[in-house]
């Protein structure tokens, strides 16, 4: 969440009322069950899986039934692999960018930027860092080699910054102007200006085929889906939850759904993105905010911001199976999974700190103190042949 006065006080009564009425009009044959469930687990697809069309210029999917496959621990691009293993965190209060030792725990610099960075997002072809300085309407480059910053581009509200699948382009989440900017990936110069009718646009993924991504609008509660390549909204519907406050949004390996944190109702939206049909509603836990996919595909971990938990929810049983507790609460927001899988790093909103969580365990390793407002923090490099943008979202 951007500001303080986006966030809207639900009443227990019209949160229940929406609820009751999502769950009396859903499928609920792509309900996800709530952990302890006895719900069985859907069963696996033994035909062979037919390539995946995907979008002309886009590297082929490697594995129809898993768009994670390059993830996987130790896969490290040729480009990145020089690279030293560090954690990038923007501080939005601060206007800085500390810097994490993931071997020691320790902030070993800090990088000054411009005014409120919000995400540190990986490029699409791996080799540079972009500090999104959303109110100082630029971006500023890091060299992930060296760590050292360049010279900021101009860019107007860069509130987030993905990529299309082919790498052509980079797409400015421009939330307070309500746009979609789509750029050239290297140049960064303007190729096409999408406006849009919803409030606050901010996080997005992609379909498996890369030929449509969708896009969250956290201030008015709704959820675009946008044509890649002819850069078109093609639907727009609003959640069915009063004061809803979408958040990140990330695609279940096999792509056949999209799942959408909701900080405001306390959980996830899990959408087909192919029909774009009403979506179906799983309870996390208070402010749920990222979504992060493990190493090996199985499961992914939700941060709970409002709580200081985290969540763990498993996609072939599709049921959440664990949450996790952080010794004397915290504000986990967004953040990414070590190369080797064994960490889960978050930032801390509203703590002025960086958590680094086992993934084996959901134990607590550390909690570092960095500037104030910590956000869209990048653990970097990961494995994958290319990024798709925000914190680190590789294929």
């Amino acid at each position: 969440m951007r500001t303080k006065k986006a966030a809207r006080l639900l009443t227990a009564g019209a949160a229940l009322t929406a609820l009751a009425l999502l769950s009396a009009c859903s499928d609920d044959s792509d309900r996800p069950a709530a952990a302890g469930s006895t719900a069985p687990a859907r069963p696996q697809a033994r035909q062979e899986e037919p390539a995946v069309d995907g979008l002309p210029g886009m590297p082929p999917v490697l594995d129809p039934k898993d768009m994670y496959a390059a993830d996987r621990p130790g896969l490290l691009s040729p480009v990145v692999k020089g690279f030293p293993s560090l954690v990038y965190v923007p501080n939005t209060n601060s206007d800085t960018v500390s810097v994490i030792d993931p071997k020691t725990y320790r902030v070993i610099r800090t990088i000054p930027v411009g005014r409120q960075p919000q995400h540190v997002v990986p490029s699409w072809d791996l080799k540079t860092l972009w500090v999104n300085n959303d109110l100082g309407n630029s971006l500023t480059p890091i060299d992930p080699r060296t760590g050292e910053a360049g010279r900021p581009v101009a860019v107007h509200d860069p509130y987030n910054l993905y990529f299309t699948p082919d790498g052509k382009y980079a797409i400015v989440m421009a939330s307070n102007d309500r746009e979609l900017v789509f750029r050239d990936a290297h140049t960064m110069k303007t190729v096409k200006v999408l406006p849009v009718s919803c409030y606050g646009v901010n996080h997005a993924d992609f379909s498996i085929d890369g030929k449509y991504f969708i896009v969250s609008c956290e201030f008015s509660g709704e959820l675009l889906k946008v044509d890649t390549a002819r850069m078109e909204v093609l639907r727009q519907e609003k959640l069915p939850f009063h004061g809803a406050m979408p958040q990140d949004v990330k695609a279940s390996p096999d792509g056949k759904r999209f799942y959408i944190a909701d900080m405001m109702a306390d959980g996830l939206w899990v959408l087909n993105g192919d029909t774009f049909t009403r979506p179906t509603f799983l309870s996390t836990g208070k402010g749920a905010h990222g979504l992060y996919v493990s190493r090996d595909s199985r499961r992914m971990y939700i941060s709970n911001r409002g709580e200081g938990t985290i969540s763990v929810f498993d996609f072939a049983r599709n049921r959440l199976t664990d949450k996790w507790r952080l010794p004397g609460g915290g504000s986990p927001d967004m953040g990414g999974v070590s190369a080797d899988g064994k960490v889960l790093w978050l930032s801390g909103r509203y703590n002025s700190e960086v958590y680094a969580i086992d993934t084996g365990t959901g134990t607590e390793l550390a909690r570092i103190h960095v500037g104030s407002g910590p956000h869209g923090l990048a653990v970097y490099p990961q494995p994958g042949r290319y990024s798709l943008g925000h914190t680190g979202v590789f294929r």
